[in-house]
């Protein structure tokens, strides 16, 4: 299974964001070959997608490669009639999708953590129940958390001093960059609560995989991973609390390396900006992909993150790509 943020996904003539932001005839189609090239090569049985904008576009892609099953909960804005903003998240799969759904927003809860109301997700979340070969049904969720961009701008007077200017900015980027983290940091906290009720209605395996905006190890988003009780020391609680932990992907892997060779892995990043680089993109699994779990049915046995596109490309094939990393696992029933 993968994750693949598609960077403005939107087929001609419209445009994305602003009026001039529209992908040429032959820029197009170097971006759906990319993208079908990428399918073909890795062939994964389950994609999570974000920036999607034209959805009908996107659905009869993968469809051409043999995802027959396919799962969207939201439309993007558009405005004035040929510019979108707000593109949705999807999942395209070569196994059954048994049902859909969004996922709702706890009112009580976010009311409880300090927010309001008619808080909401920046982007909608998908869950698609899939029925997966051995295992049966699995709730995927799809996620694409808030970015790092500032919440707002500085409102500069022209007539400002230049002090009084870099003030204001200063004052937006701090204090609006910490309302993204809020915003992101609920939406994260949000969709681990309903993914640990349902789990507990009905037993279903969970995989989140999607575009985190944020490393999973600051303070942010690291209770996704939260994997124990703190102050308990009542070991039959401590293993219930497995049953609803998930795990990154990558530790697993890492993980079941360990046991047969001696060689360090390294992790790549999956995003650049500047001089810096980040790991943003992620696959987090319930226990029945923890083969230290009793619950345990597959075994992460490859773990590929596509990034030659970011760090060594080539224009005439990479031009139209995606400022991601698409990340993928392989999963192996356990004998």
């Amino acid at each position: 299974m993968a994750t693949f943020n598609l960077f403005n996904y939107l087929a001609p003539p419209d445009a994305f964001y602003d009026f001039d932001r529209i992908y040429s005839a032959e820029q197009w189609q170097k971006k759906q070959r990319w993208i079908s090239t990428y399918l073909q090569a890795h062939q994964p049985d389950i994609i999570g997608f974000q920036e999607v904008f034209s959805i009908d576009s996107l659905q009869s892609l993968v469809a051409d490669s043999g995802y027959q099953h396919f799962a969207v909960v939201d439309q993007p804005t558009v405005i004035d009639d040929f510019i979108y903003r707000d593109p949705v998240v999807a999942l395209a799969s070569k196994f059954p999708i048994v049902a859909v759904s969004s996922v709702p927003v706890d009112t009580e809860l976010a009311i409880q953590l300090g927010l309001t109301a008619e808080f909401n997700f920046s982007r909608q979340v998908v869950r698609a129940t899939v029925k997966l070969p051995h295992l049966g049904l699995c709730d995927c969720y799809v996620v694409h958390f808030k970015s790092k961009r500032a919440a707002w701008q500085a409102e500069l007077d022209p007539l400002t001093s230049l002090e009084g200017r870099v003030i204001e900015q200063f004052k937006a980027q701090v204090a609006g960059g910490w309302a993204s983290s809020i915003q992101r940091g609920s939406e994260a906290t949000l969709l681990m609560m309903h993914m640990v009720e349902r789990r507990a209605k009905t037993g279903n395996a969970m995989i989140l995989m999607g575009d985190f905006n944020n490393p999973l190890q600051d303070g942010i988003l690291a209770h996704l991973t939260t994997s124990n009780l703190l102050f308990n020391n009542d070991q039959q609680q401590q293993q219930l609390m497995q049953f609803y932990a998930l795990r990154d992907a990558w530790d697993l892997y890492q993980s079941n390396q360990a046991l047969i060779s001696d060689q360090v892995l390294t992790r790549g990043a999956t995003h650049y900006f500047g001089q810096s680089s980040s790991v943003l993109d992620y696959i987090l699994l319930s226990s029945e992909f923890d083969t230290k779990a009793q619950s345990n049915f597959f075994a992460v046995t490859d773990y590929i993150n596509t990034d030659k596109h970011l760090i060594n490309p080539s224009f005439e094939i990479d031009g139209e790509s995606t400022d991601h990393a698409v990340v993928s696992i392989c999963l192996t029933l356990r004998q």
